[in-house]
């Protein structure tokens, strides 16, 4: 059942508000004119960034207060958007989809006993002392059958065959002698060796994936052993995006003095491929007002999320703060990482809207670590978070940061054989080599510093999907 928006500020508020949490609600409702039951998650929001923010931050210290507000939205988020309908695709076009089921087997794999190597499908009895002779009577090769093994004799077999009746262990090739019809046991196999038995990778009736999973190749391969023709997802999300800013110039036309060539759309729209996501590029907007509302207009009519490039800081000519005014709603958000500022979400009518930053590592980084967590869970991904490794640092930072840092590095193998992070030469976020070059982002947290050797979280990027 959904949670009430007022119900779930008051659950917010209580551990660091006590009995207070009642009272600011309460003014805040008398400043909204509403009651409890009429609180929209807009107003909760409006809420969460006005009344309940200043007051957290006259009790709490300022990182702590920043993060009961991020937790009481992220939940505020969840309530409002709706799981993606579904659909059946091929198999052959499963790659990277999210499951909106269940995957369960109708099947035993492997469906037979089988042989797990190529040699002698034998009576484990009768081949107990070594040098044991049988009499090889038939030729057993994967998809077809063989006859029953009587005491006495033994049947070649190839990997995967099927196993005859009679037979209890399979001699590898390497454990036996081969003399025209007759083997020579060199080994004495115990009773089921080299033997898969029937449903020793899937049983029947089980649950193989869960509703959720992104689909990877080794998935799709998993769902043909079960016989899949098809498999039912959730419908691919379809997200907007729109370059902002008279500086921003498409490739083939010469650039002017000042100009530079669009690449955030570029590395935005590869990343969004990535997670099997429609893209509409609706092209460069320049620095006017009304140009920009009817392209957010438009995108937020076309799409189930809509991303800008640049336009979101204080600038006179940032025109996407003011024309989110006119369409919805846009929070400012102050976010303690580098590079990240400016950064911004909000609601274009009841559709997601995100406003990352014109530095192109910044757009990256921002995607990665926001936005790419958000799309997979609206996606209906059961897995959206980065998952961080530990790794090393070949370098040293001496001077303590106030925001969350996420440096360029390459992993490589130190000579004790722990992994080591190497750090690119210059950290700006203008800089897209240092994106090229690595292939992951090591973390340091804000009021840090590093030694050489010390342990850091190392998110991964490079063939991410």
């Amino acid at each position: 059942m959904r949670e009430s928006p007022y119900r779930i500020l008051e659950e917010a508020l209580r551990p660091h508000l006590g009995a207070r949490a009642q009272v600011v609600l309460e003014e805040g409702l008398k400043r909204l004119g509403k009651r409890p039951e009429e609180l929209s998650e807009k107003d909760a929001e409006t809420l969460l960034k006005g009344l309940i923010f200043r007051e957290l931050q006259a009790r709490l210290p300022a990182a702590q207060a920043r993060r009961a507000v991020e937790e009481a939205l992220a939940h505020l988020l969840a309530q409002g958007y709706p799981t993606p309908p579904c659909e059946d695709v091929a198999l052959a076009a499963g790659l990277g989809r999210v499951l909106a089921r269940d995957v369960v087997a109708t099947l035993a794999v492997p469906a037979f006993d089988n042989s797990a190597m190529d040699g002698y499908a034998v009576r484990s009895a009768d081949c107990q002392i070594e040098g044991s002779t049988l009499h090889v009577v038939q030729t057993i090769a994967a998809g077809h059958p063989g006859t029953t093994i009587q005491s006495g004799t033994a049947a070649r077999i190839f990997t995967g065959a099927l196993l005859p009746e009679g037979c209890d262990a399979v001699v590898m090739q390497e454990n036996t002698r081969r003399e025209g019809a007759q083997v020579h046991i060199l080994q004495a196999p115990r009773r089921g060796e080299n033997i898969r038995l029937a449903g020793h990778d899937i049983a029947g009736g089980s649950k193989v994936l869960a509703r959720g999973h992104r689909l990877a190749p080794q998935d799709l391969g998993l769902l043909g052993s079960l016989g899949a023709v098809s498999v039912e997802v959730f419908k691919p999300l379809t997200v907007a995006l729109i370059n902002t800013g008279d500086e921003v110039v498409p490739q083939g036309r010469p650039l002017k003095t000042g100009q530079l060539y669009d690449s955030n759309s570029h590395t935005l729209a590869g990343l969004l491929k990535q997670l099997g996501m429609n893209v509409i590029r609706l092209g460069i907007i320049g620095d006017d007002r009304e140009a920009t509302v009817e392209a957010l207009r438009e995108a937020a009519g076309k799409a189930d999320c809509v991303i800008t490039t640049g336009g979101v800081s204080v600038g006179d000519a940032d025109h996407v703060k003011q024309a989110l005014v006119v369409l919805g709603s846009l929070s400012l958000w102050k976010l303690a990482i580098k590079p990240g500022k400016p950064f911004s979400f909000g609601h274009i009518g009841a559709v997601p809207f995100f406003g990352l930053p014109g530095n192109p590592v910044a757009v990256f980084i921002t995607f990665l670590i926001l936005v790419r967590p958000f799309l997979l869970k609206q996606q209906g991904a059961a897995q959206h978070l980065l998952q961080p490794l530990k790794a090393r640092a070949d370098f040293a930072i001496t001077e303590p940061g106030t925001r969350q840092e996420y440096l360029r590095v390459r992993l490589l193998r130190g000579e004790d054989g722990f992994p080591v992070v190497q750090l690119f030469a210059d950290q700006s976020s203008s800089v897209l080599t240092s994106l090229s070059w690595a292939d992951g982002l090591a973390v340091v947290p804000v009021g840090a510093i590093v030694k050489e050797g010390e342990w850091l979280d190392y998110l991964p990027f490079r063939g991410m999907a």
